[in-house]
């Protein structure tokens, strides 16, 4: 079941720590937020933005996180502590992109004053700034590969390739719409880009030759990821959807479904945990189930064939003790039923025609003790019309019988209660319930000729009784009257 936990704001970012314990830090609003695997609450807080901070980035060993801002400044972080150890300022506009090159003392950035800027960490100062955008740069990433080689991509729909050594971009790449995200393959030769409905996937050793583009969204793309392996790619777009990729055929082998628009997603390094963030700032944490290890199990030596048949032939002498095995006792269909409180179940099984034509005493005491249990009404109900006219019959056939007659008045009161809403609509039924009906009014006349022949014979035993003690007043003696009982 996934987690959800709400953010302040929309969660424009989410980066998994490259080491363990794997915690993550969600960008949002004016802070960055570091949770752990399973935390519901952040563990550590870093807020000491004025305005909105974007795309906190971990370095390669976990220890340094790094963050643009709305203002313009780029403030790198040391994760156990609080305060920024470095600020780098250069940008006129905010900052919506920053990441570590794969030497780890060098940070790319790019903002929304069209620039791509390359900075040293330990001197805080600005390198190189590449002004060839024209639009806001909005993505980039970082080759694992090259040291000097970093990628951005910006709303003027293209996707540049940087190298530190040289003054210029050496590769341009044409995405079509405002690229939203960028993403290098662990080779360096792949490249993904997403914008607008589309992810394209581009040859960089071809010079950026377009190898496949994928329209699976509805709505524009936001965010791309891929796990560890390279196997799988995610893109997580504004149509509440993440689509997996596979990286051999190009084809959606899965999809997930979100309540709101997604901005961002991370899969953390060991394909174990993915969380998406969206623009009602929720964070939704997904965790795979552990696979059960099946133990295999050794297959245990089985008697030999003189085990069985030893003292098979013995016969018992005078002084023995013959000691019966005990005869295990198996339940009904209907006791089992019973047994772990599926009423309806119970109720069918003894309404099969074996049950309900020869013991009939079976189907009423089950019926006796759901009524007892208080489940008979739901087990009565929501029946089809082949099981109504089933029950009809047992009932109407078996009412008058006075053995029965407590426990079926009941049952025939129920159904009729039940199923009154539905009368007139299936003749099978209508005519079960007539016969009913038809059954339940010659008792009540038979009822009623037997109070009269009652009453005539209570008249006669009357009469009767009356001349009995006239004829023993007439045959007194001493005074005394003579009584024979």
């Amino acid at each position: 079941t996934p987690v959800q936990i709400k953010e302040f704001g929309a969660v424009n970012k989410i980066d998994f720590s490259p080491v363990p314990p794997y915690n993550y830090a969600v960008t949002a609003s004016s802070r960055i937020h570091i949770y752990g695997r399973y935390s519901q609450e952040p563990i550590k807080t870093f807020s000491r933005f004025k305005d909105a901070a974007y795309c906190a980035t971990y370095r390669d060993d976990g220890n340094l996180l790094v963050a643009g801002s709305e203002e313009g400044a780029i403030r790198l972080f040391d994760i156990s502590g609080r305060a920024p150890l470095r600020q780098f300022d250069g940008h006129t506009k905010a900052v919506h992109v920053v990441g570590f090159l794969s030497d780890k003392y060098r940070i790319f950035s790019g903002g929304d004053d069209y620039s791509s800027n390359l900075w040293d960490i330990p001197s805080a100062t600005e390198i190189v700034s590449y002004n060839e955008h024209t639009d806001y740069v909005r993505c980039g990433c970082a080759s694992k590969v090259n040291a000097d080689v970093f990628i951005t991509g910006s709303y003027d729909h293209t996707v540049k390739l940087f190298d530190a050594r040289t003054k210029s971009s050496v590769m341009t790449i044409e995405h079509g719409q405002p690229v939203e995200s960028v993403l290098l393959f662990p080779s360096g030769g792949l490249l993904v880009s997403a914008g607008g409905r589309y992810v394209k996937v581009w040859d960089v050793l071809k010079g950026g030759q377009l190898l496949v583009s994928l329209k699976n969204h509805h709505k524009t793309v936001t965010c791309l990821c891929l796990n560890s392996s390279g196997q799988r790619l995610l893109s997580g777009s504004l149509d509440r959807h993440v689509k997996i990729y596979s990286t051999t055929s190009y084809k959606v082998v899965h999809s997930f479904n979100y309540a709101t628009s997604i901005l961002s997603l991370a899969l953390s390094p060991e394909d174990e945990t993915i969380v998406v963030g969206m623009t009602n700032g929720v964070l939704n944490v997904k965790h795979r189930k552990p696979e059960e290890r099946k133990e295999k199990s050794q297959k245990k030596r089985k008697p030999v064939y003189r085990t069985y048949v030893k003292g098979r032939t013995y016969m018992p002498k005078q002084e023995d003790f013959c000691v019966s095995k005990p005869v295990k006792r198996v339940l009904r269909k209907y006791d089992k039923l019973l047994k772990s409180f599926q009423s309806s179940k119970a109720l069918d099984a003894v309404l099969e025609p074996p049950i309900r034509l020869y013991t009939p005493e079976v189907t009423v005491a089950v019926m006796q003790e759901l009524h007892r249990r208080g489940t008979l009404r739901s087990a009565l109900a929501g029946r089809d019309e082949k099981q109504i006219h089933l029950l009809l019959t047992f009932v109407a056939r078996r009412v008058i019988e006075p053995r029965f007659t407590p426990v079926l008045v009941t049952v025939a009161d129920m159904i009729t209660d039940i199923y009154q809403p539905v009368v007139g609509q299936s003749a099978i039924v209508d005519r079960q319930f007539l016969r009913l009906q038809e059954a339940i009014g010659k008792e009540i006349d038979y009822q009623e000729e037997l109070l009269e022949v009652l009453g005539m014979m209570d008249t006669l035993f009357a009469t009767f009784t009356k001349k009995r003690a006239t004829y023993l007043e007439e045959n007194k003696s001493n005074g005394l009257t003579e009584t024979a009982e």
